[in-house]
């Protein structure tokens, strides 16, 4: 299932390596990657992929789950297929509260103890995810974990995970799509190091200064 993500991802650019031409993240940091899986909802095929590949890492490791909730605003269309696949109910967390109306920041029915997976698109540095996986705990929510279509695996996101005593298992990760780009001429497979340099320690740009 890796690979079969990670193929999908690439032929449609949703992620996307540029290790000469680094993108700017809005944190400033220099990245060789981009990544936008919202397209994937734009392709049938890759999208049946992925709500299908979800609904099966659900199955296999949240057998309990009783409800999906989805983070604003990548994950919520998502967690709305995913739910619909595995016939179970569904909502979204909102990044803040509502400033009219009964002011929600969890939209959907949440109660309490409901045992409920969280649905990410992707998993960096880990701190928007904790924050909804926070606001569903102070709300009653028994976190199971996480689903999430792409993991750059960076130490400082699994480390927070691990910290807050979340689980997340991924479609794809880093490691196998950089495998797969390689492998399908997307990059140089000499480029592979430079880019699991930057997935270590993004904050060490000297990658970006190595000779093609």
């Amino acid at each position: 299932m890796k690979r079969i993500i990670a193929e999908d991802l690439l032929k449609i650019k949703a992620v996307f390596f540029r290790p000469d031409e680094p993108f700017t993240w809005a944190s400033g940091i220099k990245s060789p990657v981009y990544c936008d899986n919202r397209l994937t909802l734009s392709y049938p095929e890759v999208r049946c992929d992925i709500e299908n590949g979800l609904a099966a890492l659900i199955k296999e490791n949240y057998p309990d789950a009783q409800v999906l909730m989805g983070t604003s605003t990548a994950g919520i269309a998502h967690a709305a297929i995913t739910a619909h696949i595995l016939g179970l109910p569904m909502g979204y967390v909102r990044s803040s509260a509502k400033d009219h109306g009964r002011k929600n920041q969890i939209e959907g029915r949440l109660e309490k103890g409901q045992k409920t997976v969280v649905v990410e698109d992707l998993i960096s540095t880990g701190g928007s995810v904790l924050e909804v996986v926070d606001i569903l705990r102070s709300n009653g929510a028994d976190v199971l974990g996480i689903v999430s279509i792409f993991t750059y695996g960076m130490k400082k996101g699994v480390e927070r995970l691990a910290s807050a005593e979340v689980k997340n298992v991924s479609l794809t990760d880093f490691d196998v799509i950089t495998d797969v780009a390689a492998e399908k001429g997307y990059i140089a497979r000499k480029d592979i190091e430079r880019l699991i340099a930057f997935r270590n320690d993004p904050s060490d740009e000297s990658w970006i200064g190595e000779k093609k």
